[in-house]
């Protein structure tokens, strides 16, 4: 029988969950309807005026290849981003799961680069591949690779996927291997028993049963990759060469702060906004049909 928890006071669970409301109003809410009303104005660069557009800045944007490029260029970030991070880490978590010695060591090593924030990880990286000085730049002319992602779009996108996914796999990997450790070891043992080899073992019974924290990981590593990469981007390629690591959330920034569209960006911000929820409904709604629990 469930317990239900009543309060004597009826004014209590209204105080007990202002905090978490005013904080959803003034930091989701108020900026978010903020957008939406500057993404039917025209305002000049100073803000000294503004003007009624309805539609057009919608109307303009879609008509931007520079913003059709940009929404082509983060499906394709976003999808590499949420594939490389969660195969890795499932990886590493499926390995620390069966370590024995220095277990916690292994764990703890692997569970640091998420403490680094996102701009930081550029510049980890950014040096890393630096044409000029960059050691792992050096070792790539060395096998007669010419490494320059300033001016190569390919090698900037490739660059800046590793780097996003490398900071997201110490994130996935604390979910996966507290799914691995929650399931039944009675099961694996029958398997094993029956005669299963480790790879069905893994792909008939334990990926079926950590659907819940993958369904649960795919969400926010999209998320993730749509928001917050842009320290990634900004450090590193600054949205090049020739926009091939323009994401949407860059253009935003680019258009709103150095262009001073500020009309345009809000109608762009508006957008992103829009298909992050439709994302999000859609794999609450399709793909959660497919988990196990």
């Amino acid at each position: 029988m469930e317990k239900r928890v009543i309060f004597k006071q009826k004014l209590l669970p209204y105080f007990l969950i202002a905090p978490q409301i005013i904080i959803t109003l003034v930091f989701f809410i108020w900026p978010a309807g903020q957008a939406v009303y500057q993404s039917v104005l025209q305002e000049d660069a100073f803000g000294l005026s503004r003007n009624f557009v309805g539609l057009e800045n919608f109307v303009y944007i879609f008509t931007d290849e520079t913003y059709l490029n940009s929404i082509y260029v983060t499906m394709i970030f976003s999808l590499s981003v949420a594939i490389i991070a969660m195969s890795v880490s499932l990886l590493l978590a499926t390995m620390a799961d069966r370590v024995i010695k220095g277990a916690t060591t292994y764990k703890t090593l692997i569970i640091w680069p998420y403490a680094v924030a996102p701009a930081v990880a550029g510049v980890l990286w950014y040096f890393l591949f630096n044409p000029t000085v960059g050691i792992v730049a050096s070792y790539l002319k060395l096998y007669g690779y010419e490494w320059n992602h300033s001016l190569n779009g390919g090698q900037a996108m490739f660059l800046v996927i590793i780097t996003a996914a490398w900071r997201e796999i110490s994130y996935n990997f604390l979910f996966f291997l507290a799914g691995l450790q929650a399931i039944p070891k009675p099961f694996i043992e029958a398997a094993a028993i029956d005669g299963a080899s480790p790879l069905k073992r893994f792909w008939t019974i334990t990926f079926p049963l950590l659907s819940p924290t993958t369904f649960f990981l795919l969400v926010m590593n999209v998320v993730y990759a749509f928001f917050d990469t842009f320290g990634v981007i900004h450090v590193i390629t600054d949205g090049g060469p020739n926009y091939a690591t323009n994401i949407m959330v860059f253009k935003v920034y680019h258009d709103g702060f150095l262009s001073l569209d500020l009309g345009g960006s809000a109608a762009q911000s508006v957008i992103l906004m829009i298909i992050v929820i439709s994302l999000t409904v859609v794999q609450f709604r399709y793909i959660e049909r497919k988990v196990y629990y």
